[in-house]
């Protein structure tokens, strides 16, 4: 349900003229309520609002809230719900598509019955789903930067973005010194960080105990590992120092910090859907079952999150995997992910399988990935012919963004954790067989690159399990 944000698709004077006009709400009581990132409303009347498109509605978001043209490429329309999110396409119909909502949830999810006759959905002007690499390090106005920090802030603390203990407290420190100001030492201050705590840390990492320790805490005791790495990080925190020696007044600085910090997430600016792995079989009778799992797509890759314990299971750049996706008509709804691996020293293919009814949607958000990355890399040639970018223009990608690689970090695969088929015959159905193929099970792959996904060759060795 992702789309482009189409300058092709931008009326023009001629068109806007018998167009459906948008404004902000006046005596008129409001047609529309888009809410932001940070959860207030932008109150819209409109006229024609059927017919009314995202693109329309987008720029109206826009005017009222004064927003430069760079939030044309920072965000897009979502309807957003707790079973679903939809990114919109700026051809879409919001409201004809709200009024479909329970088809969709139908379609695309495992609601019960009850749930999808209740469900309802909200637009949200939100980041886009695949931003542009210079969304963030080259934006300068300080309500664009707010509403980017909002939502990085929202899915940390929802544990969308999964941190370690480390990273939770820095970016943690600047929320404190958005909130509550400059640092200042005393009792005062560790007063308001523990009452707000959960307002800073991740709700798993604000776990307080109960009972009499719990009493003896709040006379005075000493804070916890969380709250006092949190302290810690605060005093640290320093703001910009202007020519005359006073201290910037604008929280633009924090902002961006706080965007640059939560960029270094290798999960930053993903699309998120919801789906279940296997198990491994443990136990005597080799019980398995089923987790719930989080799947992030990025421009760079892949992330399978586990929902319960906040941390990565399995992380894949896309030259290091390949896909595809089971439709419902053919049997369950099924995402498969191939990439390399080995068994007891042997290298071996291994396939994931992710049950979801979002898997269609998986699918495609990884091919349309794929092409904009590959578009941008036949780009980068020609703009370095033509000069520099100028200063106001997007930045070339990095090469790789710089990633938490401690040991045992929370974004760090956790290959024991997943149940894998790590064999495949040829031409045959999917079963745990040893390799004897030469080519990938799935067509769908990128194969341009370094660290490019490479298929196991047959050996004389192996033999069939």
């Amino acid at each position: 349900m992702d789309g482009t944000e189409d300058n092709a698709g931008q009326p023009g004077p001629a068109e806007r003229s018998h167009r459906s006009s948008v404004s902000s709400v006046g005596a008129r009581a409001a047609d529309v309520l888009v809410y932001l990132a940070d959860d207030t409303v932008v109150p819209l009347a409109v006229e024609n609002l059927p017919s009314l498109t995202a693109h329309e509605l987008h720029r109206a978001v826009r005017e009222v809230l004064q927003l430069p043209d760079i939030a044309l490429e920072a965000f897009a329309l979502w309807l957003v719900s707790p079973l679903l999110e939809v990114q919109l396409k700026p051809k879409h119909q919001p409201y004809k598509l709200g009024r479909q909502w329970p088809e969709l949830l139908l379609r695309f999810t495992d609601a019960p019955d009850d749930d999808v006759v209740a469900g309802q959905c909200r637009r949200q002007l939100a980041r886009l789903s695949r931003p542009p690499y210079h969304t963030g390090p080259q934006i300068h106005d300080e309500e664009v930067l707010r509403l980017l920090y909002e939502e990085a802030k929202g899915n940390v603390l929802a544990a969308r973005y999964p941190c370690d203990l480390e990273d939770c407290e820095a970016l943690g420190a600047l929320v404190c010194r958005v909130q509550l100001g400059p640092y200042q030492p005393g009792q005062p201050t560790a007063c308001a960080v523990r009452e707000k705590l959960d307002s800073f840390l991740p709700a798993h990492l604000c776990k307080r105990s109960h009972g009499l320790f719990a009493a003896l805490r709040g006379r005075g005791a000493k804070a916890g590992p969380g709250e006092q790495g949190l302290l810690n990080a605060y005093c640290q925190v320093k703001d910009a120092v202007g020519s005359e020696g006073e201290h910037e007044p604008s929280l633009g600085t924090h902002y961006r910090a706080y965007l640059l910090k939560s960029h270094e997430l290798p999960f930053y600016g993903c699309a998120f859907f919801h789906g279940e792995v296997d198990k491994p079989a443990q136990g005597f009778l080799h019980r398995g079952g089923r987790k719930p799992v989080v799947v992030a797509i990025s421009l760079e890759g892949v992330h399978v999150i586990d929902s319960r314990e906040k941390h990565v299971l399995l992380g894949l750049r896309f030259q290091e995997l390949s896909w595809d996706h089971t439709s419902p008509e053919e049997e369950e709804s099924v995402l498969w992910l191939e990439f390399d691996g080995d068994s007891e020293g042997t290298p071996v293919n291994r396939l994931l399988k992710i049950y979801s009814k979002q898997a269609e949607l998986m699918s495609g958000l990884i091919e349309y990935c794929i092409e904009l990355n590959q578009a941008s890399e036949l780009a980068a040639p020609q703009e370095t012919v033509s000069g520099p970018p100028s200063a106001a223009g997007p930045l070339a990608p990095p090469a790789q963004r710089p990633q938490l690689r401690r040991q045992d970090s929370v974004v760090c695969s956790r290959l024991q954790h997943l149940s894998t088929i790590d064999y495949v015959e040829e031409g045959q159905q999917i079963k745990r067989v040893k390799p004897k193929r030469t080519t990938s099970f799935f067509s769908r792959q990128l194969s341009m690159g370094q660290g490019s996904y490479t298929v196991v060759q047959p050996t004389d060795s192996l033999e069939q399990g």
